[in-house]
């Protein structure tokens, strides 16, 4: 089969690589799609410590199920379905697992990390997911490329599980890639009634976020955020905060811009030798807030997310700039890098 075969730090390369044959206890996928991830974009530029090339990556993806193996105990799909595939596989015994957060499983081993991902005419699916029932049908009206989307926005809506956003509420959202226009579309589906989103590279910003009605957009190189926020909240705050990006001063100016009971997602990690933050933990304190981290998803935000891009909620299509063959995956990836694009779809066998 065609596959694209990471073997390190900006070496990606379309080879012939064997076909997976298909075990008794596993699932065979032909892959139709697989949207790159900006991890996808971290692992070609700078490694990742659970991908050892040469590897297949690409963990944002859509097929159709091409083999089931004759032992596998899944009712509930066959041949032919429509399909995405849960990221995160944990151990499936440590306490974690057991109460269904396998992202969460300190031995998690991912789909497009340590297991071979979507960037490839076939994707084998292990024993261990089937046991933790890592496959989402997709629905009858919801395409194989627009469902590429699933994966990233099931991680926002594991993200916001926590935010109880609602009705009247001020969301400010630090980040305007994707995951932080996800974020925001997510919020105002919520009922949320501002939604603001904060960015440096407000040409990005405004290119990609007015596509979005009912956004408000702030160059974060121009915008006093703590002034402007107190003005268009009568001084009171915002109600919660996003920071979908790894910038230690979001994660600070956030919490100082809560109002009391305000909550914040620490969406975006930090570099790992660059992770400590400065707090007032008297704001913590005196004005209730809560402070929230959030990593990857679990199956049932994946079935969400599925719902909400079906029914129009979320609108995929807006997000998707690019569809580019499996051969252009290099320039795929450098178009995100270089802020061209908001969501760039590999399509591997179309639907």
């Amino acid at each position: 089969m065609k596959a694209a075969v990471y073997h390190g730090i900006e070496d990606i390369r379309i080879e012939e690589v064997e076909k997976p044959v298909c075990g008794e206890r596993e699932i065979l996928i032909k892959v139709s799609y697989c949207a790159i991830c900006g991890t996808d974009v971290r692992i070609f530029f700078h490694g990742h410590k659970k991908v050892n090339p040469p590897a297949i990556i690409g963990h944002e993806i859509t097929g159709i199920i091409e083999e089931i193996g004759k032992k596998v105990d899944y009712p509930e799909i066959k041949v032919g379905d429509r399909v995405t595939v849960v990221t995160s596989i944990g151990c499936g015994k440590c306490k974690m697992c057991l109460k269904g957060y396998y992202n969460l499983c300190p031995d998690t081993k991912a789909i497009g990390y340590y297991y071979q991902g979507g960037y490839a005419e076939y994707l084998l699916i292990p024993e261990i997911s089937i046991q933790q029932k890592g496959i989402v049908k997709l629905p009858d009206n919801l395409s194989l490329s627009e469902g590429a989307l699933i994966e990233p926005l099931s991680c926002c809506i594991n993200g916001q599980s926590y935010l109880n956003i609602e009705e009247g509420d001020t969301v400010v959202i630090y980040g305007g890639g994707p995951i932080g226009l996800m974020h925001a579309n997510l919020a105002k589906s919520s009922g949320a009634d501002k939604v603001i989103v904060v960015d440096p590279d407000y040409e990005r910003l405004e290119k990609f976020g007015k596509q979005f009605e009912g956004l408000i957009l702030w160059d974060g190189k121009k915008v006093n955020v703590k002034e402007e926020i107190n003005k268009i909240t009568d001084g009171y705050g915002a109600d919660v905060v996003i920071t979908a990006c790894p910038a230690k001063q979001a994660q600070m100016e956030g919490i100082e811009i809560l109002g009391s009971k305000g909550r914040i997602s620490l969406f975006g990690g930090l570099p790992k030798d660059n992770s400590i933050i400065q707090i007032d933990a008297n704001l913590i304190h005196y004005k209730e807030l809560s402070v929230f981290g959030a990593y990857a998803s679990n199956k049932k935000d994946y079935i969400k997310a599925a719902e909400l891009i079906s029914e129009g909620k979320i609108e995929a299509k807006k997000f998707i700039s690019e569809i580019i063959p499996l051969e252009k995956i290099k320039e795929g990836i450098n178009m995100i890098k270089n802020g061209e694009v908001l969501k760039v779809v590999v399509e591997i066998n179309p639907d």
